[in-house]
């Protein structure tokens, strides 16, 4: 009777480190998307698919949470980083998909900066979960590559007001200028959500020492 209430997995660390890849792999093909507006439909269907997959590693951590008796770290913070961990590569697909959407084939170089510092921000969530496994040794690397992360999102969310008083001073197609305006604030958005899987990191760290 023991043996059924010990745990049947002991991966909760490694799927994140599966869906933190997923995440990098994903930004990269919107920065590509980005730098080669030709291929917008390739890239983006593309990013639906590393999108479902990143579904199903979080699908699969869920249901090893559901079955598992015994968890690495608090039950309540597995289930909040794999959805917190979701929304980003979520929100990453949202973009591609309104840019295809769009046919935004003229990307502004504001679009350009926010890509890459979200790609930052993303780099910043896969140091810290590859580092939780070894938490306890670990913890002022955790908390450094979560500071990264704040750091990324507070310069993406400059970027974005700068981006926006430069579309409403420069552009004259209002078309156009909400299409940009959407794409722009949805990927500050996204480095938010990358602000907030760096806070469920780091109060794990906090719970633990």
């Amino acid at each position: 009777m023991l043996r059924k209430l010990l745990p049947r997995s002991s991966s909760f660390f490694e799927f994140f480190n599966q869906h933190s890849l997923l995440s990098k792999e994903a930004c990269a093909e919107l920065d590509a998307l980005v730098a080669h507006p030709a291929e917008l439909e390739e890239r983006a269907a593309r990013i639906k698919e590393i999108e479902h997959q990143a579904d199903d590693v979080a699908r699969r951590c869920i249901d090893a949470l559901h079955s598992t008796f015994i968890t690495p770290i608090d039950r309540s913070d597995i289930h909040r980083l794999i959805r917190r961990l979701d929304d980003i590569i979520d929100a990453v697909d949202s973009i591609a998909a309104r840019m295809v959407m769009y046919r935004l084939t003229q990307v502004r170089p504001e679009i350009s900066q926010l890509t890459r510092i979200l790609m930052e921000a993303v780099d910043g969530i896969d140091q810290a979960v590859r580092a939780l496994p070894k938490l306890s040794q670990r913890a002022a690397n955790i908390q450094q590559s979560c500071l990264v992360v704040y750091e990324a999102e507070s310069r993406a969310d400059h970027i974005l007001r700068l981006a926006l008083v430069h579309l409403f001073e420069e552009e004259s197609d209002p078309i156009l200028l909400i299409k940009c305006k959407e794409i722009l604030e949805r990927l500050e958005r996204a480095t938010d959500r990358c602000q907030e899987a760096a806070h469920i990191i780091s109060g794990i760290v906090i719970e633990a020492s």
